[in-house]
């Protein structure tokens, strides 16, 4: 069920009057059922924008937890002007802080991962705070208690597993829901205690947009022939009287596998049925378990599982994969074997990370259960690719020439994407 969209409570002071003219001019272009105009990737007034309305007022994907596994391990990031950190307290907790010193500004922790100890020091000045956030020392300053700051905090929550941040001062109340909602989808397959096997960071040259819609269809999956080893690529409408014998001979095997495996997932008690709620709510999200194609393992070059100990307390090898994607910046596969997670941050209106972390049981053994390449084979090549398709689309919709051509029916995760970012834009700008 899908409510109404929930607004978010305004940076101090409403947004400019200018600003609120000038994105409302951009939306009143947008033309539902077809592609987003060409401003949509070159303003740079939209983009400072969707910074402070979009990445700034909703929950974000950064980490897996075994990404910050012990206590007093840390990760830095930055998202649009925000320069945070995520670390892990000795209690197990995590707490997340602008990473911003109290007494002149420096960023405090400053690479992007590392353990820092039972205190936070500030290279600067040596302001020192603990794991709370609270002013420890000032280094030669003589200053009392009550002008000591505190570092400002950021709200933080765990699903599963997976961390989320959110900038805002009073975060999107409906992450609770979601949270309860996916608990049972995304638990048996133990991301919590799993551990890192690879992270690979690349920077696609195109706008945020344009990788988060590349990622939200599979009508360009032909260009992923390593992927289509393993993924039935059957989404939205599907009309088999428009198929060839070819197609829909492959249909029926597709239906075929579906029964088989919804056995399968019915047998070891895993939820598997689509829940669909992309807009209409602030936390929008996505989740199915699909089949997958040959041997219905793994996403690998021969469908099998990349590695022998399975996640979690898993036995089944024969699971598909379950999908997940959280507005705006992530998507997520998590199979019997491993999982994917995958984050994207806007670096520059044309230039945004996509960060890539494969995750398998904590106590599975590089060489022995598994071969790192064949583990990682099918998505370097399917982010190779996907990087491609987004830098030639950005140059593309650049053009003076360029015109929004229609959303294919397949394409209509697409289309709900854009609907979740005209609703956020208007709620945040109050339009």
């Amino acid at each position: 069920m899908n409510a109404s969209p929930t607004p978010i409570r305004p940076a101090p002071g409403a947004p400019p009057d200018a600003l609120r003219r000038h994105v409302a001019a951009l939306l009143a272009q947008y033309r539902p059922g077809f592609a987003l105009p060409g401003p949509f990737f070159s303003d740079e007034t939209l983009y400072a924008a969707e910074l402070e309305y979009i990445f700034g007022r909703h929950w974000l994907f950064v980490a897996s937890e075994p990404e910050i596994p012990e206590g007093g391990d840390y990760r830095t990031y930055q998202i649009g002007p925000w320069p945070i950190f995520v670390l892990r307290r000795d209690d197990g907790s995590l707490a997340a802080f602008h990473n911003t010193c109290r007494h002149r500004g420096s960023r405090i922790l400053q690479q992007p991962s590392g353990i820092a100890g039972a205190t936070l020091q500030c290279p600067y000045h040596r302001w020192t705070y603990d794991l709370d956030g609270r002013v420890v020392g000032c280094g030669d300053m003589d200053e009392s208690p009550a002008a000591q700051r505190p570092l400002k905090p950021v709200h933080v929550r765990a699903l599963a597993g997976l961390i989320f941040v959110c900038l805002a001062d009073e975060p999107p109340d409906d992450f609770e829901d979601m949270a309860r909602r996916m608990q049972p989808y995304l638990a048996p397959h133990g991301i919590a205690h799993a551990k890192i096997a690879r992270q690979v960071d690349i920077i696609e040259h195109g706008n945020w947009k344009i990788t988060i819609e590349n990622n939200r269809e599979c009508f360009h999956c032909a260009g992923h022939p390593e992927l289509l080893c393993s993924l039935f690529h059957f989404f939205g409408k599907i009309d088999v009287e428009r198929m060839s014998a070819a197609e829909r001979a492959n249909y029926q095997r597709y239906q075929q596998a579906c029964a088989t495996q919804q056995g399968i997932w019915n047998g070891a008690r895993l939820p598997w049925q689509r829940i669909e709620e992309l807009h209409g709510r602030a936390t929008a999200f996505r989740t199915e378990r699909l089949v997958l194609d040959g041997a219905g393992e793994s996403m690998t070059p021969d469908t099998r599982v990349a590695s022998r100990r399975l996640l979690g307390a898993l036995t089944e090898p024969r699971l598909g994969t379950l999908h997940f994607h959280t507005q705006p910046n992530a998507w997520y596969h998590f199979l019997s074997d491993h999982a994917l997670t995958f984050a994207t941050i806007p670096l520059e209106r044309g230039r945004t990370l996509v960060r890539s972390t494969w995750l398998v049981h904590a106590d599975a053994v590089e060489g022995r259960d598994y071969d790192l390449d064949n583990l990682t084979k099918v998505w370097n090549a399917t982010n190779a690719q996907d990087a491609a398709f987004v830098e030639e689309t950005q140059r593309g919709v650049l053009s003076p020439a360029y015109e929004p051509g229609p959303i294919a029916a397949n394409e209509y995760m697409v289309q709900l994407f854009h609907t979740w970012y005209d609703e956020r834009l208007r709620a945040g700008l109050a339009l």
